[in-house]
């Protein structure tokens, strides 16, 4: 199966945030965002970004939290699942995926087994001091209908 792929470059975190911007306006419940890329590349702005246009003020990173839990215009699930060596079986993420809320995961690709076949994958590729290349992979039509009105 071919999926469309859609790619963008930012050479600013301000824009990063834009592409966040415009994909939140897009959400629905029970959206998974999973977010790849090394670290420094824009996972966690991305984040922000997208918490913001949620109403969402204040995202930290979750490293030492794993799940942190916000309430916006939809619930919001922010998981750093880095440091879970892939182990996430006593996480219950499946309940995190069908909250209603929006799942965004940094470093989904350690998880991968665990994750919904139907989500949006975003891998972010560090090209400059301030360039990143977005490559966003929708998996499911309706992830595809976000990526064609929002992109």
């Amino acid at each position: 199966m071919m999926d469309n792929t859609f790619k963008i470059t930012t050479h600013s975190e301000e824009e990063t945030i834009e592409v966040a911007q415009n994909l939140e306006s897009e959400k629905f419940p029970n959206m998974v965002i999973c977010l790849n890329g090394d670290l420094g590349s824009g996972k966690t702005v991305f984040t922000k970004g997208f918490a913001s246009a949620m109403a969402i003020e204040e995202i930290t990173s979750p490293t030492f939290n794993i799940i942190k839990e916000y309430v916006g215009e939809l619930p919001l699930y922010h998981m750093d699942v880095y440091r879970t060596n892939g182990r996430v079986d006593e996480l219950g993420l499946d309940e995190y995926f069908n909250k209603g809320g929006v799942t965004i995961i940094e470093w989904a690709e350690m998880i991968e087994d665990c994750l919904p076949k139907e989500r949006l994958d975003i891998t972010f590729k560090i090209t400059g001091e301030n360039t990143r290349v977005m490559v966003i992979t929708p998996h499911g039509d309706k992830y595809l209908s976000v990526c064609e009105d929002a992109l």
